[in-house]
């Protein structure tokens, strides 16, 4: 919250990167209101509260969000790269015009996506069996087809390869710098390419910051991915999926 109100209110803070990290930000916080406390109190006490209707809508909030903030990390590790690649031509390229596509898309696809899924009953196909047995007073259990589990970890796979890839190339490309910066010797070559350099040190140190977040979130999600691929498959007709 704190992130989110310290660059909307501040006029020096509205950069592409930083309107990027608010939408980030406002991920996280409304998983951290329409999320985080109504799962805590389904684990604590093994039982749902909250009714059948919120059931759905939980799950709704918690795939539209988790898939929101996904896609943001991805679209910032893209600006981060333009930035360590080329930071004078950077400005020029990643404008807050694009920022502002970048996050339309990111929360339009998430959204639409989960409640359709969700809404429509589309994941329960073929399960009705399974989603009767299921079925019970106190319970908030969504069940997901094959089809569908595959969906979801290729939308949670395909940003995470970028991601990956991404990263790994500016943490070359960094070291790639920093060796070059050490062995000039030209005091003259040293101070035409000083503010380069200096630009170039400062996003080097934004994308790292960023990459240890990046990493720190895909530790968190990545089992939760992985074991619902593994249920799904092997015998899958024993198998229910919790969101």
């Amino acid at each position: 919250l704190l992130v989110m109100i310290s660059i909307l209110h501040f006029q020096q803070l509205h950069t592409p990167t930083n309107f990027l990290i608010a939408s980030l930000a406002c991920a996280d916080f409304l998983v951290g209101v329409t999320v985080m406390p109504f799962s805590t109190v389904r684990s604590v006490e093994s039982c749902w509260y909250f009714g059948d209707s919120y059931c759905k809508f939980h799950s709704c909030f918690e795939g539209s969000f988790c898939y929101a903030s996904i896609y943001h990390l991805g679209f910032i590790s893209l600006d981060r790269y333009i930035a360590v690649t080329d930071p004078l031509v950077y400005p020029i390229r990643f404008t807050v015009s694009l920022s502002g596509l970048c996050i339309a898309f990111s929360w339009l696809l998430s959204v639409i996506y989960s409640f359709s899924l969700l809404g429509t009953g589309a994941n329960e196909a073929g399960l009705e069996d399974l989603v009767s047995a299921l079925t019970c007073v106190g319970g908030c259990q969504i069940a997901v087809n094959q089809s569908w589990v595959l969906v979801n970890f290729l939308l949670f796979f395909i940003p995470t390869l970028v991601m990956i890839i991404v990263y790994s190339k500016i943490f070359l490309i960094t070291q790639k710098q920093a060796r070059r910066i050490e062995s000039m010797s030209s005091r003259t070559v040293r101070s035409a390419n000083s503010y380069r350099d200096r630009v170039a040190k400062r996003e080097r140190k934004a994308a790292k910051t960023l990459g240890i977040a990046v990493l720190a979130f895909l530790i968190s999600w990545l089992p939760y991915f992985i074991d619902s691929i593994i249920d799904a498959f092997p015998g899958f007709h024993h198998t229910h999926v919790y969101l």
